[in-house]
Parts: C-alpha cells; structure tokens; sequence
C-alpha cells in the first residue's frame, strides 16, 4: 500500500450527502487516502457512491472493521482498503485473498508481529497515544525495524514531527486534519485549508527526519 503523503484521513459520523464534497476538497488539498469508519450510519452506501469519483492515486477505504462479516461487506461495497482497530487472523487473511490492502489494528509487542507475519500491509498501533504516543512507537522499532507502524490516536500538530522521528511510516488523524469545527459547521473551505496545513507540517516533519 504506498501513501505518497503518509497521513490517512478517518472519519466517523460525516452525513452522506457531505461525505461527497469532504472527500474531493481534501483529495484536492493533497490528502492521498481517506477512510469512513464501518460505524458510521449509511457507510457501505457512501463508499459504494463515491467511490468511482475516487482520483487516480487517491484511495478511500472503510475502517472499525472488526470481524470477517464486516470486512466481505466493505469489499463489495468498493473499499479500496480496510482498517483494523482490532487483530483479527481471519480479516487479513480474507484482505490478502482479495487483494486489498489491510492496516491491521495491534497494540502490545505480540499484536504487533502477529499482524505483519499474517500479511498486513500496515499495523496500526492503536490507541497510541494512551499508551505514550512517540515513545511508545520508538520502544516499538527497536525489535520490529523492519514493520512499517501507523500511528493511531492522539496524533497532532503538535507531536507530528515526534511521531516521525520516531520512526512511524504512516498516521491516522480525524478532527485534528480536518478540524472539528470546520466539519461540524460544513465549512469546506475551511477543511481544505486545514487539511493542506497538516500535510505541509507533515512534509516538514518527514523532511527532518
């Protein structure tokens, strides 16, 4: 799964007549992969509509995708790839078959391995930032070099460039990358702006790195 901008838009509770209009302003900013969770109401008919407005490079896939059922569901409304909050053996080896990529949802050292041996794509190390964010990620790298960690939970401006230091390959962010206010008060100007903000911090942060 390559991001050419390492930053994976979540969002949860969008109305689906705005998903639409979020989803192209913030492609159009620079955003390289959005995800909708599976949780939010309508989510598998949102994905199945905007889906074929995707921009080529760009990808929109479905998160909080929990169990097998869940994730056949996502397939066939059009993901074009799936997050995990959760390890679960089955979902990777059912993505794997179906040849979507997968960010599989780990949290302790054991987690962790098992879902890159299983064949994820990403591991997202989730809620990372209960767990001592950045610092947590660097203990993480130490044994797992070699296993590109997304950064899930607690992310912000103001840790961005810790996270990278420390080793992330990718983060998820939600009301921090688009604004909570800004979402709530569907003000699409607004979310453009926020959205390249984050990714020219972002681009700053790797470029220190």
């Amino acid at each position: 799964m390559k991001l050419e901008v390492p930053v994976i838009g979540i969002l949860r509770g969008v109305d689906g007549c705005f998903f639409g209009e979020v989803m192209a302003v913030s492609f159009a900013a620079g955003l390289t992969a959005i995800e909708i969770t599976m949780n939010t109401v309508n989510a598998e008919e949102i994905v199945r509509q905007c889906q074929p407005a995707v921009p080529k490079g760009k990808l929109l896939g479905m998160g909080t995708i929990r169990k097998l059922e869940e994730a056949q569901r996502a397939v066939a409304a059009g993901a074009m790839f799936l997050v995990t909050p959760n390890l679960d053996l089955e979902v990777i080896e059912y993505a794997n078959n179906q040849g979507i990529p997968i960010i599989a949802g780990a949290l302790t050292p054991t987690e962790v391995y098992a879902a890159w041996a299983a064949g994820a794509n990403l591991v997202k190390v989730f809620p990372c930032g209960a767990m001592g964010g950045p610092e947590y990620i660097r203990a993480l790298r130490g044994p797992f070099d070699q296993i590109p960690l997304a950064a899930v939970g607690g992310v912000s401006l103001a840790n961005l460039a810790e996270y990278f230091a420390a080793g992330a390959a990718a983060v998820g962010v939600s009301s921090t990358l688009f604004g909570g206010k800004a979402l709530r008060e569907k003000n699409l100007d607004q979310i453009g702006e926020n959205v390249k903000s984050f990714i020219e911090h972002c681009r700053r942060a790797k470029d220190r790195v």
